[in-house]
């Protein structure tokens, strides 16, 4: 009998990966502006631990569209991240469109998916020093 693999990738674990064309740029970057050392490496790769998630920088030649949010934080204070984060020297993005706008970097967005409840979520996005667009998010309750 043949098991049901219909959920086969529901019980992996999801882990992002970055591209860098200059990883040593990447690697300085991660260190000085998000605090943040590789817990493991590899050549063309570094590994970084976030809680229990994990992402990775890899050597590309590729350059990241920086068009959409690649990777993203959910933490407990948008705002105080927003902080420190600009004292350390990261630029964030600020946003003017219709239903959507950023006030100091960070937007309120409305609507949150039902499993996480409360009633929405307030964020902010930089870019990394390879142009991978990055955000952090905080929910509202």
């Amino acid at each position: 009998m043949k098991a049901d693999n219909r959920n086969i990738l529901a019980r992996g674990r999801v882990a992002t990966r970055l591209p860098a064309q200059d990883l040593e740029r990447a690697r300085r970057f991660y260190a000085e502006r998000l605090g943040l050392e590789p817990v493991d490496e590899r050549p063309g790769g570094l590994l970084y631990r976030c809680g229990d998630t994990e992402f990775a920088l890899f050597k590309s030649t590729g350059a990241a569209p920086g068009t959409f949010t690649q990777m993203g934080w959910q933490v407990d204070d948008v705002e105080t991240i927003v902080a420190e984060l600009e004292q350390r020297g990261v630029t964030f993005e600020e946003v003017d469109l219709p239903g959507f706008r950023t006030k100091d970097g960070i937007a309120e967005i409305d609507g949150k998916y039902r499993s996480k409840g409360g009633r929405g979520e307030c964020a902010a996005w930089f870019r990394d020093s390879e142009g991978n667009l990055l955000g952090s998010g905080e929910p509202v309750v």
